[in-house]
């Protein structure tokens, strides 16, 4: 596929990037040498091949909920710069 310097415009419309006549001849070259490298990719025979999710097996990669030790509230609300009764106080951010 040939890339035309319309299809530049185009795309770079679409993209919102302004892109000048000096680098229009750059681009034309990258977007030429990436839709070859696409055609190459399709002509590949992938009919064999199942469609996966991953591209490395996956199994249960979730660990099982264990219950432990947390820090103690006293030790949490030591640095707070305000607390009240036991818990973080924050300054209200809501206006009645």
């Amino acid at each position: 596929m040939k890339v035309t310097e319309n299809d530049v415009k185009v795309v770079a419309s679409l993209s919102r990037l302004n892109i000048s006549p000096e680098e229009s001849a750059e681009v034309i070259a990258q977007l030429d040498k990436f839709l070859t490298y696409v055609e190459n990719l399709q002509s590949i025979d992938t009919t064999k091949i199942e469609p996966t999710t991953y591209a490395v097996p996956m199994q249960n990669v979730f660990r099982a909920d264990e219950v432990k030790p947390s820090l103690a509230r006293e030790l949490a609300l030591s640095n707070a710069p305000l607390k009240d009764d036991g818990y973080f106080k924050v300054p209200r951010v809501l206006e009645e």
